[in-house]
């Protein structure tokens, strides 16, 4: 009998506690370094230090728990490492944010200061997000946690920084970066980000040194002509052919700059001809290289205009771009200024418009490094999933551009370089040096910038194991066998996990990446705080319970879909959670008299219910087994569902209680018992995954289950439990009933009332079958009698007939139903669904709706007239029958 009695209602909140509790307590969650198990290991996308849950976590995270689960009850020695981001930008900005709410800034404290309160902020506040991850379900092993900027990880920094100096991979250059004025630092091409807005075009008159003429060029930056050095034409452009290499007077500088000729530039653009600013646009940086033109910098690390600008020095470059444009057209210079789209470069942290600029910078030369990524991915070494994103990876390496790494901001790892102020000597070290390497002085100064977040981020997989030691975690889990995260941060992180992993390790990090979609509402709209739509995973997993949250997210992770997600959804798979509790309680409640040490029945004594639940048992773990290997987790979890809800619960509960409440033999009752077990046993273990919490406290209860389920065996194909003609004879049953049951349904005919039905077999083996299944027949279809006739070919009076595959089904109906009244009321409820449908059709057929209504409530009306369609028919095939009742 079952080990302790079962509450009547699932509440997970006290449940998912205890179980979590008892897990870590026991150590369930931990790796060893040293094991005969296979290896298998998976690293978290570390989040940031900052942040909370949010569904995108969510999503990422059961994804990962589910398979690091899963492996470790196939046996494997499952490792998750969990860990934190320092978030460089992010983290400095928030701590910035509460000084400024003392009216102080970082500069007030001085780096050292700052540096300690950010360390203070990150132990007070660091926390959450793993805090709430193991509220989740999170089976990580948390003893290994990891910071990107402790000791190890920072010494691997240095490491790595110095190796790649060394080998030529890393650079100091002036070179045109993308600048954020709020931030006050360099971010990569990556952290851009681009929206298309409405803006300017400006067409300004640039007349000629020597009087004789004037070429108009367009801009839709007028305030950056302060730094112009060139104004450049397209060589085959026969409109200026003539001017090239002439000289003009740039407006309002009073200077003179030459005209160039360059493949670069555009004839359709504007005139034709474009300004040429070095140092405030990345295309007339590389433009001036080539021509050997001056780089005059006009603006400061706050895009306000420097002593370069002239008269407008001092001035912000919205205001200074205002006065351009008012002083251009008070000298005649401003031909025209017209409406004009294009996209504007924001950063991804602050939402402020990007400043290019001209800096001195540390970059990582990546060409040579990706062209060894992108080879480890076509050789099959690393493995994409879904495919679809091989080619945007292979098309991002091709086209990569060197790495900019170097940040100016205080909080993140100090880039490991020193000058020498005696004899400007560069000393790149992984230790702190003490004299110069060159004169032996001991007057140095560290390097002021900051290396890029996704340095350190990018040796995630090696340096979490102990690199540059040669570890035993190192030499067990590297390289890691999976890698879970967005599509979204492919090029931030994956290709550069990959290059990183490839240079320091010679092997690949991961051999397989899961890519998934982006979690979105109901409609698929991005959640947003304006739009009101952001669902709070905290807030629902104490509402419904972790396990029926995961699940939802799991049902609906489909390869290269978005997630659309809503709290409807989660409620109705927190009534799937109710629907296996109550199974359990339904099984517990049929075992007081089973064997604690449980049963072995004989191959006859098994019905055919329990013959055929058994078959499907087999097929469901074969089918889910193969969904989480391949990463089909919707698959697994529909699939699972459907067996759950309607194989298990609505067939073969169904099925086997005439025999559990002693209508059969002590012998079938015993195999029923027996199913019921296996089943429910196996079931829990297969949902375990997805669903933690409740199948660790039903399996807690079941009779001969020893320690956790976390720990116990995942359930493997069993070819002793298929049975093909159990599959065939209960299809046969199963058909007979639903099919009875649909013509009570369209006869009107309540539950309660028993019927009188006749089945016509084509032969003698599906008179056999059917005879084997008239127990569950008359029980299920709530029959009063139930005959059996082979081949039956005369119609039969007062009867409504249908087919069940090779079957006839007559369901006799004299003194069942009043045939005139049942018809009047089919003939009024058709009317009424005819007219709603013809309002809905009118709707759906007016042009002016269909423009201005929104996709969604075009899509509910669509649905509605394809219920009522299909009510439609269903109410015209019962007055049929009618028709053939009194045929």
């Amino acid at each position: 009998m079952g080990k302790n009695m079962i509450e009547k209602g699932y509440d997970p909140l006290d449940i998912e506690q205890k179980w979590y509790r008892q897990s870590l307590e026991q150590g369930f969650f931990r790796a060893e370094d040293k094991s005969e198990k296979k290896p298998y290991a998976i690293v978290i996308p570390p989040p940031n230090v900052t942040g909370m849950l949010h569904m995108g976590h969510a999503l990422n995270n059961t994804i990962q728990d589910i398979m690091t689960r899963f492996k470790r009850m196939q046996g494997y020695n499952a490792l998750w490492m969990p860990g934190t981001d320092h978030a460089g930008i992010a983290t400095q900005n928030v701590v910035e944010q509460e000084l400024a709410k003392q009216g102080r800034t970082r500069h007030d404290l001085g780096r050292d200061k700052f540096v300690e309160k950010v360390w203070e902020w990150k132990k007070k506040y660091g926390g959450i997000i793993l805090n709430q991850l193991q509220k989740l379900g999170c089976s990580c092993d948390w003893d290994r946690e990891r910071f990107t900027m402790d000791d190890g990880l920072s010494r691997a920094v240095r490491e790595v920084f110095v190796r790649l100096y060394n080998d030529g991979l890393i650079y100091q250059g002036d070179y045109i970066v993308n600048w954020c004025p709020r931030c006050h630092t360099a971010i990569s091409d990556l952290e851009v980000e681009y929206t298309e807005e409405r803006g300017g075009l400006w067409h300004i008159r640039y007349e000629f040194a020597d009087g004789n003429g004037e070429i108009v060029v367009a801009t839709t930056r007028p305030e950056t002509m302060l730094g112009d050095t060139a104004v450049a034409v397209n060589p085959g452009d026969e409109r200026y052919k003539a001017m090239v290499g002439k000289e003009v007077i740039l407006p309002l500088m009073n200077k003179k700059i030459p005209i160039i000729a360059d493949d670069y530039v555009s004839p359709e653009f504007g005139s034709g001809a474009v300004k040429i600013t070095p140092s405030c646009d990345p295309n007339d940086f590389e433009m001036a290289h080539r021509h050997n033109i001056e780089i005059i910098i006009i603006m400061d690390g706050s895009a306000v205009i420097n002593e370069n600008g002239g008269p407008y020095q001092g001035q912000d470059r919205y205001e200074a771009r205002q006065n351009v444009i008012e002083d251009l057209k008070k000298g005649g210079y401003l031909v025209k200024e017209e409406s004009y789209t294009h996209n504007v470069g924001r950063c991804y942290r602050c939402k402020t418009i990007i400043e290019p600029a001209v800096s001195k910078q540390w970059f990582v030369k990546v060409k040579p490094l990706a062209r060894v990524a992108s080879s480890a991915v076509v050789k099959g070494k690393t493995k994409i999933v879904p495919t679809m994103w091989e080619g945007t990876y292979f098309d991002w390496m091709d086209n990569i551009r060197d790495w900019c790494i170097s940040r100016q901001i205080w909080w993140g790892h100090r880039i490991p370089v020193w000058y020498c102020d005696e004899c400007n000597e560069i000393i790149v070290s992984s230790e702190d040096p003490t004299h110069c390497t060159n004169c032996q002085g001991d007057t140095l100064r560290q390097d002021e910038d900051v290396l890029d977040t996704w340095f350190s981020s990018a040796l995630w997989p090696f340096s979490t194991l102990g690199w540059p030691d040669k570890t035993e975690a190192l030499e067990t889990f590297y390289p890691t066998s999976l890698l879970v995260t967005g599509f979204d941060i492919l090029f931030f992180w994956v290709a550069r996990m990959m290059m990183m992993g490839l240079y320091a390790m010679k092997d690949v990090p991961f051999t397989h990446v899961y890519l998934h979609a982006l979690v979105r509402d109901e409609h698929g709209d991005k959640m947003s705080k304006s739009k009101g739509n952001i669902i709070d995973p905290l807030e629902m997993i104490d509402k419904y319970g972790a396990d029926a949250f995961r699940y939802t997210l799991t049902a609906f992770t489909a390869q290269g879909r978005d997630v659309k997600m809503s709290e409807e959804r989660i409620q109705g798979y927190r009534f799937f959670v109710n629907k296996i509790w109550n199974a359990a309680r339904f099984c517990f409640m049929n075992l007081h008299d089973y064997p604690a040490e449980g049963v072995t029945p004989a191959p006859e004594d098994y019905s055919i219910g329990d013959r055929w639940i058994r078959d499907r048992l087999n097929q469901i773990i074969k089918e889910t087994v193969a969904s989480f290997d391949e990463y089909r987790f919707n698959d697994a979890a529909s699939k699972l569902y459907h067996f759950v809800w309607h194989e298990f619960c609505d067939w073969y509960l169904e099925l086997i209680k005439p025999m559990l409440y002693g209508s059969g033999s002590h012998a079938g009752r015993r195999a029923a018992q027996h199913t019921l077990v296996t089943v429910l046993k196996t079931v829990v273990q297969l949902l375990h995954p997805i669903m933690p919490f409740v199948t660790e406290e039903i399996w807690s209860m079941l009779p001969n289950t020893e320690g956790s389920i976390v720990i116990s065996s995942f359930p493997e194909e069993n070819e002793s439990l298929r049975n093909d003609d159990a599959v065939t004879q209960m299809k046969m049953i199963q058909d007979v009933i639903a099919c009875i049951r649909n013509i009570r349904g369209e006869m009107n005919i309540a539950p309660s009332k028993k019927l009188n039905v006749l089945l016509s077999a084509p032969d003698n083996d599906a008179m056999e079958v059917l005879n084997d299944g008239k127990d569950y027949i008359l029980d299920m279809a709530n029959l009063s009698n139930l005959s059996l006739e082979k081949d039956v070919r005369e119609e039969q009076k007062h009867a409504a007939t249908g087919i069940a595959g090779s079957v006839k089904v007559f369901v006799l109906l004299e003194g069942m139903i009043d045939i005139a009244a049942e018809r009047s009321r089919l003939d009024r409820e058709l009317a009424k669904v005819n007219k709603d449908l013809d309002v809905v059709s009118r709707k759906l057929a007016n042009q002016d709706f269909r423009e201005k209504a929104s996709g969604t409530v075009i899509e509910k009306e669509m649905k509605k007239s394809k219920d009522l369609k299909e009510k439609c028919c269903i109410l015209e095939n019962a007055l049929k029958r009618l028709d053939e009742i009194e045929g």
